[in-house]
Parts: C-alpha cells; structure tokens; sequence
C-alpha cells in the first residue's frame, strides 16, 4: 500500500508529537516545583498587560516579575528576559503571551526554567520560519489592522479593539489602546536556535476566539510540543479577560495548583 506525501507528513507529525508527549507525561509525573513566576508580553501590550494574572499569583505566595519586551529585535527582547530570570533564586516558570512565546522558546533553556506557559504564544522550532508556518493556517483578521510608520509597527484602534481585545470592556480595550507599545520591523524577522519546549515540561492555553494567531494553529503547535493544553473561551487577550483560568495554569506548572 502506498502511501501520499501529505499522510506521510501527517504520519510524522503525529509519531513526533506521541514521541514529545511521552516525553512531557514523564517530565511533568517529576514536576519540579517553582516559587519564581517570569511573565513576557507580546507585541502591542507591555508588560502591564499582566496585572490581573499577577494578583492571583501573589495571592498564591509567588514571587512573580512582569518583563517590559523592548519589541526592538528578538535577541535583544531575549536578552531582557534572561536578565530576569538570572535574578531568580531557583526554579522558574516562563510564561508568554502571543509573540513572546518565540521568547519563551528561546530562552527558556536557561537552568533556572523549569516550566513553560505558552498562552495564545508563538511556540516555533529551532531555526523555524514562523511566518511560513503561519501562512498554512488562514489569515485572523488582526493581520490586516498592522499599520506602520517607518520601521515601528502598531495596530490600528478598530484592529485593536475588535480583533486583539474582542471580548473586553470597550473602555477598557480602549485604554489597553492607549498603552499600546509599537514594535520594530526588525524584530518579525528573527528566528529561534533552539526550542526549549523540546526539553523542558510546557503547558498551552489556547484562545478559542482568537482572531489575533489563528486558534487551529495554536492548536497545531500545543500538540506539536505535546503541552499539557487548555481552551479558554476567550480573544488573544485571555490573560485579561480570563485572568483565574491563566492564572490556574500557571500554578499547575509551578506544582502549586489547588
């Protein structure tokens, strides 16, 4: 029996994803607990973005650090997060959101990492061109919001309000608008060199409404990694708008979970 070139890729994607999962089964069975919490924001936020999820980690007694991502070039935004996580005393998990989950990716191989939480995050390989992975999966709407002036980038106020935060308070998403840090053009073009949800156990939180990273391929890269997965009825903004479901999901990799 033959077999085509599209089932044999499917055939490999699955026998890499079952080889991950059993991998990720039995790092998480060994969970190492962590008292140290890192957060990362994505493009078009900062790190205030963050302030719900933080309080309940607080209440939880975690030390927890939101990072201010420069959106300059991704090895400077890497950079940034490995400071704060030097800082750190002993194991941490790393949190993304959105395009700080290529962050997350990369620098998550430090020592002091324990855990990865991807939420609604990037999670390419090593050396993977995201935007070519991207393009297999239709285009969200947000996509065409982009707007920019020179090298910075943005998103327009009505991308912002109905594409990126759908499912918040409209004068709550307008002062998220307000807020909003532009990005460098060059800071698209990077790519990671390493994958450390290869080697260290990861957690995912799907945005089922997301209209921002297309929820199917959010999906397709929490399976890929074998990420124990969540799907929160929620827009690329579920840190916000669900802050008890992310929070939950970052005490369950920290080993501190209810």
């Amino acid at each position: 029996m033959t077999m085509n070139r599209r089932a044999f890729s499917a055939a490999l994607v699955a026998g890499a994803a079952a080889s991950l999962l059993a991998t990720r089964m039995a790092a998480t069975s060994a969970l190492v607990k962590a008292r140290n919490i890192v957060l990362a924001h994505g493009l078009f936020a900062d790190g205030s973005c963050w302030t719900e999820v933080i309080t309940r980690l607080q209440a939880a007694g975690l030390n927890t650090t939101a990072v201010q991502n420069p959106l300059t070039t991704l090895p400077e935004a890497v950079a940034s997060v490995k400071r704060v996580l030097d800082r750190q005393d002993g194991p941490t998990v790393l949190v993304g959101h959105s395009f700080s989950g290529m962050i997350v990716t990369e620098a998550g191989v430090h020592p002091n990492v324990s855990a990865l939480v991807y939420v609604a995050a990037r999670a390419p390989d090593a050396g993977e061109d995201y935007t070519a992975l991207a393009k297999t999966f239709p285009t969200p709407p947000a996509s065409a919001g982009i707007v920019f002036d020179g090298d910075e980038g943005r998103l327009s106020e009505a991308a912002f309000l109905h594409d990126f935060a759908g499912d918040l308070p409209e004068a709550k998403a307008k002062v998220l608008y307000a807020v909003q840090q532009p990005f460098q053009k060059a800071l698209l073009t990077g790519k990671t060199t390493q994958a450390a949800w290869r080697s260290k156990p990861s957690w995912y939180a799907v945005s089922t409404e997301d209209r921002t990273i297309n929820p199917d391929l959010e999906r397709f890269m929490a399976k890929r990694m074998g990420a124990k997965t969540i799907e929160v009825q929620a827009s690329h903004l579920s840190l916000i708008s669900h802050p008890d479901e992310i929070a939950q999901l970052i005490l369950e990799a920290a080993g501190a979970a209810a």
